[in-house]
């Protein structure tokens, strides 16, 4: 059974920092693609972020390379968010989200199997 439970969003000053925490359990896969989403009220959801397991290669949405950073720590299991620079277009609810089976590193919405229930980042 596959558990994502996203942590660490908040109201933040734009230009400070966040880090968001995604805690895992039960993937079992030897590799695969995870990534953040976001979504903005009356906006469709968003990859921000990927990252592919096996390689460890990462990809981010033009709107936030070079200010955030997707990173994996295997020992915990945990999926992270640094969130650097913020602005006030990156407030929205953030979820962490797994694909098993990526034909690439995020794909689409859809591709994605697995959900965490999100977590608010405001920046105001």
């Amino acid at each position: 059974h596959v558990q994502l439970v996203e942590s660490g969003g908040g109201s933040v000053e734009p230009g400070g920092s966040l880090r968001l925490s995604c805690a895992t359990s039960g993937l079992a896969y030897s590799s695969y693609c995870m990534a953040w989403f976001r979504q903005a009220p009356g906006k469709e959801r968003e990859a921000v972020a990927g990252i592919y397991t096996g390689r460890r290669s990462t990809h981010y949405h033009t709107s936030v390379k070079g200010r955030f950073t997707i990173s994996m720590n295997d020992a915990e299991n945990t999926l992270y968010l640094q969130m650097n620079s913020v602005k006030l277009e990156d407030t929205a609810t953030y979820y962490c989200a797994v694909d098993h089976q990526p034909r690439t590193c995020p794909a689409d919405v859809s591709e994605f199997d697995y959900w965490g229930q999100g977590t608010q980042v405001t920046v105001s």
